[in-house]
């Protein structure tokens, strides 16, 4: 058996591995899979590094920011990251405190973000161009994942945030309101991929096909509508405070086939190209590299060849 630890962020769009642990997907292709949640995109990296952890479930945008040096750790770099699988198209919600009913408002206010210059920093910024309120009208505040962001938002110390599934209907059952969805403005967007260290990948090829042959059976089982109640009741046991209603809601979102989890793991150049576009508009210096530089399908692409990938 081969032990990879994998790092995410809390969030519903972890599933796949839910579902791969307790289906034994994974141990089926000879891994044991711990899911371990990171502090912030600057741990992430960190312990990619490291060598302490192998996969990572994080925003594209830290993958083209870390591939050319404008991260958030000690050097900014990581050119060695990789994305090698697409995740999903973001799931993301702007939150703010129950008084604030529009975009318009968050005028003079705080709104808090993973890391100033990576994930979906620049998203948010987007988001606030779009509706005409001008950056040096609001202050940002790093205040890690999108967990902690959703607890300090519930708590007052923050007006706004970016947050994803579930934790827009957690917050809106505190009071708080949805004042835009990405999927609304944004409907290429790329959220999630599966990103790893070229440099691990190459040594570890068939590890790597594996995780992807059992993540794609955990998908699989994901979409099958005879499966919908069991997954309910992992969504309620993995978020407490979760109704059943809402489960079914956060379900209906993750299976959506335009804005939910990318079922064939490809990912579009499109997304890419937004996501790009949007860091080179808010960056202080555009990437340098080329957007396609930092994706590395070659294990997909052996995954697809295997006969269990069309089970």
């Amino acid at each position: 058996m081969n032990f990879l630890t994998v790092l995410g962020f809390e969030g519903a769009f972890n599933l796949p591995v839910w579902v791969g642990q307790r289906q034994r997907h994974f141990e089926k292709h000879g891994l044991e899979v711990s899911l371990e949640f990171v502090k912030g995109s600057v741990d992430m990296i960190n312990r990619l590094t490291s060598g302490t952890a192998q996969i990572a479930l994080t925003s594209v945008d830290n993958v083209l920011a870390y591939r050319s040096g404008q991260g958030e750790t000690a050097n900014g770099s990581a050119p060695d990251l990789v994305a090698f699988m697409g995740g999903d198209h973001g799931f993301l919600s702007l939150m703010s405190q129950p008084e604030i009913t529009s975009v318009s408002q968050l005028r003079g206010r705080t709104l808090s973000v993973d890391a100033l210059t990576t994930g979906f920093a620049f998203l948010l910024r987007e988001i606030l161009v779009a509706n005409h309120v001008a950056l040096t009208d609001v202050v940002f505040d790093a205040a890690g994942g999108t967990g902690n962001r959703y607890r300090a938002l519930v708590a007052g110390q923050h007006d706004g945030t970016l947050v994803r599934t579930p934790f827009e209907r957690l917050a809106e059952r505190q009071g708080c309101n949805v004042l835009a969805s990405a999927k609304s403005l944004f409907a290429d967007y790329l959220g999630t991929v599966g990103a790893v260290l070229q440099s691990w990948a190459s040594q570890n090829r068939q590890q790597l096909v594996a995780f992807l042959l059992a993540y794609r059976e955990a998908l699989n089982w994901i979409f099958d509508a005879g499966n919908a109640e069991a997954i309910v009741e992992i969504l309620r046991t993995e978020f407490a405070q979760l109704t059943r209603d809402d489960a079914r809601a956060v379900l209906g979102d993750l299976i959506d086939p335009a804005h939910g989890l990318i079922r064939d793991m490809e990912i579009p150049d499109a997304g890419l190209a937004l996501v790009s576009r949007i860091r080179d508009s808010h960056a202080s210096a555009p990437t340098t590299r080329p957007f396609v530089d930092c994706v590395d399908r070659q294990y997909l692409r052996r995954a697809q060849e295997t006969a269990g990938w069309l089970r």
